[in-house]
């Protein structure tokens, strides 16, 4: 009886007494791991479009394609319809950023591409994606993706701004979850394979002359890889242009070449081995006409460039079909088109299985984009480079944000920062929220 009195005055005393500091270091993470397993109840899912130049316009004023008619300008046969001009809002450089708020208030933070027409991504994610959302489990990643993916599904709404909306939404939560728990994405999809990520940057000028030095710049600043366009006709000009930087930077850089689905499958095999000879072409980019996938296989067995293609795809499906039929060398899928991190994870994994590597296409948007690019690029092993080696000197860059991105001697660096690392600066990202309400 004794011994039981004894016990239980010192169980009251230790009651009584104040905790050490390892029992209050003990109590704190056993209530962070309680923290960790609570639901992150999503409170609210908002769309925000943004502008640069921030100027109160029309949504329509400057929607902008070439006429009806317009032509390639080739020679002969090749002076037919031109298919790959894309719409532009001429002038404007434009995204839509998704905010995504939980019951406690953390807020994640997620990019759609949407260089025209944005409100149509902010409509999708305001009147379809939101209120399934409201209520659930942001924790709940690829489930969230799932129910959003077959809200459309049975009607075909399996790319366009349909993903591209889906892609704001999937890279808020995952930016949400790194929140959470106090890490980079990057280590959420199992922590990175190099420290800094190859980049490479578009080059241009009006002149053979003007590329060329800015290839040379590209260079000095570390960069081994450099891409240009490749006009749509025929004419021996661009060709020289070509030549002319690939010459000038043999044999410690490459260039790549991007035709944004302009050819025909002869016209992309006669400009491909035109490239073959040069021999630091470091690929052939979107030769095919957008509607003309399936002739890819035919194209990478002609060629001894490599074949890049992935931009305008936008699901997992889609890769299969072209890496089934080994129509690409290399793959460029566009995280904020196709569905975000959960589906680009999937794509990236794809390709590795066909021993094909990718490089992330990054295209108008903000650092918010190039920084989700960054940490799939580093957390997966067959990511070779990948593009936007300026975007963080762009407007929309780190002149938006209180922590800026580093990208030096050609590589790109991720911060240790929880998500993606992307803390805005409050009044720059209101100077190019546009009010859409």
């Amino acid at each position: 009886m004794s011994d039981r009195i004894s016990v239980s005055r010192r169980a009251f005393l230790d009651r009584l007494a104040p905790p050490s500091s390892a029992a209050r270091g003990a109590a704190r993470e056993r209530q962070d791991r309680l923290d960790a397993q609570a639901p992150l109840t999503i409170r609210s899912v908002e769309a925000l479009v943004i502008r640069t130049p921030n100027k109160s316009i029309p949504f329509d004023e400057p929607i902008d394609l070439p006429p009806i008619g317009d032509l390639t300008g080739g020679t002969g046969i090749w002076n037919r319809l031109d298919h790959a001009s894309p719409t532009r809002f001429k002038g404007y450089e434009q995204a839509v950023l998704v905010k995504i708020t939980t019951a406690s208030g953390l807020v994640g933070w997620g990019e759609c591409h949407a260089p025209s027409a944005p409100r149509l991504h902010q409509t999708i994610i305001s009147d379809l994606f939101a209120p399934l959302m409201r209520g659930k489990d942001a924790r709940q990643i690829t489930g969230l993706w799932e129910r959003l993916y077959t809200t459309e599904r049975v009607r075909g709404y399996s790319t366009g701004a349909q993903f591209e909306a889906l892609a704001g939404i999937d890279i808020a939560l995952w930016d949400l979850m790194g929140r959470a728990t106090g890490q980079p994405v990057y280590q959420l999809l199992g922590g990175k394979f190099r420290e800094g990520q190859p980049v490479y940057r578009g080059i241009g000028g009006a002149t053979t002359e003007a590329i060329v030095k800015d290839t040379q710049a590209a260079m000095a600043s570390g960069m081994q890889v450099v891409k240009m366009s490749y006009h749509k006709g025929k004419g021996s000009e661009d060709f020289e242009r070509v030549e002319a930087v690939a010459a000038a930077i043999k044999p410690v850089g490459q260039v790549a070449v991007d035709s944004l689905g302009a050819f025909k499958l002869y016209e992309a095999v006669q400009t491909g081995r035109r490239f073959d000879k040069l021999g630091n072409v470091a690929w052939f980019e979107d030769a095919l006409q957008q509607d003309d996938q399936p002739a890819y296989q035919y194209l990478a067995e002609a060629l001894e460039t490599p074949v890049c293609s992935g931009e305008m795809l936008n699901n997992k499906f889609q890769f299969r079909d072209l890496l089934g039929s080994h129509g690409a060398d290399m793959i460029n899928p566009d995280i904020c088109r196709v569905g975000g991190i959960t589906e680009g994870l999937r794509i990236a994994g794809l390709a590795d299985t066909f021993n094909v590597q990718w490089s992330p296409h990054i295209s108008t948007g903000t650092l918010l984009y190039f920084a989700a690019s960054l940490h799939l690029a580093l957390a997966t092993p067959n990511c070779v480079i990948m593009e936007g080696g300026n975007k963080v000197s762009a407007p929309l860059g780190n002149a938006l944000v209180k922590t800026p991105l580093r990208v030096e001697k050609g590589l790109a660096y991720a911060n240790d920062l929880p998500g993606f690392g992307i803390d805005w600066n409050d009044a720059a990202l209101a100077a190019v929220t546009v009010k859409t309400s």
